[in-house]
């Protein structure tokens, strides 16, 4: 049996790309995008319709160069979106600007906007995870949106106070960041390896899932931004885990099977007393772990560039259809 099968028995894979052609070959049960992803599969001979019907719909909606540009955003993340949904089973994450990251208000807009799209291409909101940012600001505006049925995907998460605040505002999943986790902590001590079973990401992960469920939190932890295929063999029974092309191309090529790591019946040993975060709480125990608010800050401004990226060709695609 290959690693890939081998994990699926325990673990939902989620394909982390915007290819649709690599989601196909790998069979995942969701996928995830944004807009470095969605950058680049634009760029590819294959999707050039998606992004002209983006271009006819900006178009259609009027508007200065910057409103069209928005719009052309939006309508390329829903007509990925709906073309990934095409040949996956499961559910497609569309992320909320990064530059929303600290705006409540503007966040749960724009989420309502993008379900709103997907319902107009047929799309039900049961196939679609909106992608914020866990800030409190983005925390609090996930809250609001799963009471309508709109479900959230909480990204750029490396503390322990972010995902408890996801767990207590119900949140359908969150994204913990594993290999950026790793990354910081390997230049901390000095750029040398950090051993397999010492790695920083995959005990944050580790710890957070057996919290949720000894306290039975219904939120799922996926596991995100992998460095090699050991972190992932380390968080095999995962809810979820959002994986590269690349290292899904590797799970498949390595014959093995996968001994499950997390396991529900196990996270009932875990001492980790519960706790509840009020926004000072929350703010301060955050700010407490280096680590996260470095990478946290860094991450939010990351996601910005690549949607500013995306914003310029979005304004080029504009320009060259309105002139």
């Amino acid at each position: 049996m290959a690693l890939l099968e081998s994990l699926k028995q325990y673990t939902t894979v989620v394909a982390d790309t915007g290819d649709i052609e690599a989601i196909a070959r790998h069979r995942p049960q969701d996928a995830t995008t944004n807009p470095s992803l969605l950058y680049h599969a634009a760029q590819m001979p294959a999707y050039r319709h998606l992004v002209d019907k983006a271009s006819d719909l900006a178009q259609e909606a009027g508007g200065g160069h910057k409103e069209m540009a928005a719009e052309f955003i939006d309508q390329l993340f829903v007509l990925f979106g709906r073309e990934i949904l095409k040949v996956i089973p499961g559910r497609v994450s569309t992320e909320v600007d990064a530059s929303l990251s600290f705006d409540t208000t503007a966040t749960i807009a724009k989420g309502r906007r993008l379900i709103s799209l997907y319902e107009k291409q047929g799309v039900g909101r049961e196939r679609i995870l909106i992608k914020v940012a866990s800030t409190w600001e983005g925390i609090r505006a996930a809250e609001l949106l799963e009471k309508e049925g709109i479900h959230c995907n909480l990204t750029l998460l490396f503390s322990f106070a972010q995902a408890v605040a996801c767990a207590e505002a119900g949140v359908t999943l969150i994204s913990p960041f594993v290999g950026r986790i790793y990354d910081w902590y390997k230049k901390e001590k000095g750029g040398a390896e950090i051993p397999p079973d010492q790695d920083p990401g995959v005990a944050s992960v580790t710890r957070i899932y057996n919290y949720y469920k000894k306290y039975g939190y219904k939120t799922q932890v996926m596991g995100a931004s992998f460095r090699n295929l050991n972190q992932i063999v380390q968080l095999a029974g995962s809810d979820l885990l959002t994986i590269s092309p690349e290292l899904l191309d590797q799970l498949g090529k390595t014959e093995g099977t996968l001994e499950r790591k997390l396991d529900p019946a196990k996270s009932h040993a875990s001492k980790e007393e519960r706790i509840h975060l009020d926004e000072k709480t929350f703010r301060w125990m955050h700010n407490e772990d280096a680590m996260a608010t470095e990478k946290l800050a860094e991450g939010i401004r990351k996601f910005n560039a690549d949607a500013r990226h995306l914003e310029e060709y979005a304004l080029s695609q504009v320009a060259e259809k309105v002139g």
